[in-house]
C-alpha cells in the first residue's frame, strides 16, 4: 500500500494505492459528515478483496477528511468531483475500464459517477442506502452491477434493494445474513471474500 496525493478541483485529497496486476478500481468511503474515511474497516476489506482478485485500487478521503484539503460537506456535487478526481488518477495509472466501488454514501456516489462516465465498466456497491439510489436510472448501466448488503441493514433493506435490482439481468445481490449497515459485529471477512468473487 502506497500513500498518494490526488489532485481534485483545486484541492489535494489523501489516497492509498493498493497495487494489483490487472484492472484498477476506485473505492469511496462512507459519508464524510459521519466519520467516513479511507481507514474504515469496510473500505479496507473492500480493498483487500480486490487485491486478492488481482485488482489495483485507490481509496481516498473526501475533502476535509484526514489529510485531504477543503471543508467537509455532504453535497453530492462535491462528492462526485472527489470521486472523479480519484477516477482520473486510476485511469492515468491503469488503462480503463475501471471498477467503481464504494460503501454506503460512497456506494451511491460510485453509482452516480458510473452512470455517466464511460471509463467505468463495473460497479461494486456495498450497502448502498436505498434512499440515496432510488430514482437513479440503473437500467442504463450496461456492465455488471454487484451489490453486497447485510441481512440486518436498516438503510438498505433487502426487500427494497431487490425491488430496485429486479429486472436487471446484469445485477446481482449478495447477502451477509447477520451483518447490519455498519458491519460492526459481523460480516467483514465475508465481505472481502464476496468482493473478490464478484470481480474475479
Amino acid at each position: 500500500m502506497v500513500p498518494i496525493s490526488v489532485p481534485a478541483d483545486g484541492l489535494v485529497l489523501e489516497g492509498i494505492w493498493q497495487k494489483g496486476s490487472g484492472r484498477g478500481a476506485v473505492i469511496a468511503p462512507p459519508h464524510p459528515q459521519y466519520g467516513g474515511s479511507l481507514e474504515h474497516p469496510v473500505v479496507s476489506e473492500l480493498a483487500y478483496g480486490l487485491y486478492k482478485a488481482g485488482i489495483a485500487s485507490l481509496r481516498f478521503n473526501w475533502r476535509g477528511v484526514g489529510a485531504s484539503q477543503g471543508r467537509i460537506t455532504g453535497d453530492w456535487a462535491a462528492a462526485e468531483e472527489d470521486y472523479l478526481a480519484a477516477l482520473e488518477q486510476v485511469a492515468s495509472t491503469m488503462p480503463p475500464p475501471v471498477i467503481a466501488a464504494g460503501y454506503s454514501f460512497g456506494a451511491a456516489t460510485a453509482l452516480r459517477v458510473g452512470l455517466r462516465d464511460g471509463r467505468i465498466s463495473e460497479l461494486l456497491l456495498v450497502a448502498p442506502p436505498v434512499g440515496m439510489i432510488e430514482g437513479l436510472p440503473l437500467d442504463t448501466f450496461r456492465g455488471p452491477i454487484h451489490v453486497i448488503a447485510g441481512g440486518r441493514d436498516e438503510f438498505a433493506p433487502l426487500d427494497q434493494l431487490s425491488n430496485l435490482l429486479e429486472g436487471l439481468p446484469n445485477a446481482n445481490l449478495d447477502v451477509i445474513p447477520k451483518a447490519d449497515h455498519f458491519f460492526g459485529a459481523q460480516g467483514l471477512a465475508e465481505l472481502a471474500e464476496l468482493a473478490r468473487g464478484a470481480v474475479s
